[in-house]
């Protein structure tokens, strides 16, 4: 059986990556495009998951899972060992964000940011890179903000950081498995994700330099997925910050940001 698994699948890029897979050949040609058995998608809102079955003509496999709880990981495991099915596409989108001081950030909610931002994601790999064969793929949502460091997204930002690095040299790592591993970073994107990231009492971020549409942004990583680049960026703003991001100092990056959002 091949399947296909995406994380943080209710919602966000994690559900638009459902609707690509689900309909692959609108993305790249007929003849790379991949068909799956099943697409396992995982996420806590049961709802909505069931929901967008409704929407796809692939067969789901509903999994509602909180991937911050140890038990879930146990169940994914259970379910590939039981199963042994050929994964041929892992997309890890789940994730949040939260925006202010780190201090004032509940202490809980940072720990549970690490653990699904990269506990998670690296535990997910892991469990199914043994299930996978030459040609498979595996997609990590990384950030912007994992290219230098960035006050009040801190965290968050750090977390990204983790999983541009991890992903690049694990890309690395599997090439002669013929495996290719893919860092997916979005610049600001219409997404859920600032519904969670967002104090409205404490606003601190508050400008944003462009805003994208999660669909082409998906579409973009599925391209580059199949060009094995280790990297995808969408859009002429993004590429530039990165640039940018190389070549300046980041302690001016850091104060350039700080005042594009009037912090002190």
């Amino acid at each position: 059986m091949k399947i296909a698994i995406v994380t943080g699948a209710s919602s966000g890029m994690g559900r638009k990556f459902v609707l690509a897979l689900d309909n692959m050949e609108s993305i790249i040609s007929n003849k790379k495009a991949m068909k799956f058995d099943e697409i396992w998608v995982i996420a806590r809102r049961k709802d909505r998951l069931l929901k967008l079955q409704e929407e796809v003509n692939s067969k789901l496999r509903i999994l509602p899972l909180d991937l911050t709880k140890k038990e879930s990981f146990e169940e994914i495991e259970k379910m590939l060992k039981a199963e042994q099915p050929e994964v041929r596409f892992l997309v890890n989108a789940s994730g949040f964000g939260k925006f202010n001081k780190s201090n004032l950030i509940d202490l809980n909610e940072q720990i549970d940011m690490v653990d699904l931002n990269i506990k998670s994601l690296m535990v997910i790999t892991n469990l199914c890179i043994p299930y996978m064969t030459p040609g498979s793929k595996i997609i990590e949502i990384s950030s912007q903000s994992a290219w230098q460091p960035l006050p009040y997204i801190n965290v968050y930002g750090s977390t990204k950081a983790f999983v541009l690095h991890y992903s690049r040299a694990l890309n690395r790592e599997l090439k002669k498995d013929g495996i290719h591993v893919l860092a997916v970073c979005p610049f600001w994107t219409r997404t859920e994700f600032f519904n969670h990231a967002v104090d409205k009492k404490n606003e601190v971020v508050k400008y944003y330099a462009c805003l994208y549409e999660p669909e082409a942004v998906v579409r973009r990583a599925v391209k580059d997925a199949f060009k094995k680049k280790d990297v995808s960026l969408y859009g002429f703003k993004s590429k530039v910050n990165v640039l940018l991001a190389k070549i300046i100092p980041h302690k001016i990056v850091m104060s350039v940001w700080m005042k594009q959002q009037k912090l002190k």
